[in-house]
């Protein structure tokens, strides 16, 4: 019974990570810092670029520690029945866990690594925020001088497609397709779900909030993802035995 997970924000929230759009999410608190995550406002403001390398600096995944839900799906991977994680997170948070960086796909990049718009190079995220440190508030590429931004995928940014191509791979090769706490409305990451039921496979949602894709689905649980989700790995697992 492969498996493929799809994680969104919500899974991370226990581990002191705001979502973006639940009850105290990121934008649903400050509506105007979803211009921080669009790439068109990034790349003509340079009070935008300031701001997101400030809110880099300050992100909560600097000290945030995996919860049990990652620590699930480390089970799930050991059980020998996980797919892939198909992750819309930047955190890296299921590989702290422990779960096997080759069978996480990380959908929108890592906000670890920074990369240069105009010579593509990559250089650790620590690098920047040392010169950010320094005083300088929107930190060129050391190399050719372009702008620079976290290595992320923003609105209006083309998904990498070897990336897109591994996380369909996964959504059509599986029997049980789980999303967890995601809200399943940013494209393409929401179609995988589509693609998934094209497949044969079956649709569980783990999510506090209502989904486009909950008519679709076999189980939509809404407990907090924190226990739902080692409960429904317990029973994956049993049922594989």
């Amino acid at each position: 019974m492969p498996v493929t997970v799809l994680t969104g924000a919500g899974i991370s929230t226990d581990s002191g990570i705001p979502d973006f759009r639940g009850p105290r999410g990121v934008w649903t608190r400050d509506p105007a810092a979803q211009a921080l995550f669009t790439l068109d406002n990034y790349l003509a403001d340079p009070d935008v670029r300031r701001r997101s390398w400030r809110a880099r600096r300050d992100h909560a995944a600097w000290d945030a520690e995996p919860n049990a839900a990652h620590l699930a799906l480390v089970e799930l991977e050991r059980s020998g029945l996980l797919r892939a994680i198909v992750t819309q997170n930047v955190d890296e948070l299921h590989q702290r866990a422990g779960s096997s960086p080759e069978k996480v796909i990380e959908l929108h990049g890592t906000m670890f690594r920074v990369e240069c718009l105009t010579c593509d190079g990559i250089t650790p995220m620590r690098e920047a925020l040392d010169r950010l440190a320094a005083g300088e508030d929107d930190p060129p590429c050391a190399r050719c001088g372009g702008l620079q931004k976290a290595g992320t995928i923003s609105f209006g940014q083309a998904l990498r497609p070897e990336v897109l191509g591994a996380a369909l791979d996964a959504a059509r090769s599986c029997e049980v397709f789980l999303a967890v706490g995601s809200s399943l409305t940013v494209q393409p990451a929401a179609s995988l779900c589509a693609e998934a039921l094209d497949a044969g496979a079956r649709l569980v949602i783990v999510n506090a909030q209502p989904t486009p894709y909950d008519p679709y689905a076999d189980q939509v649980i809404d407990d907090p993802i924190g226990q739902a989700l080692p409960t429904l790995v317990k029973e994956f697992i049993d049922a594989a035995r």
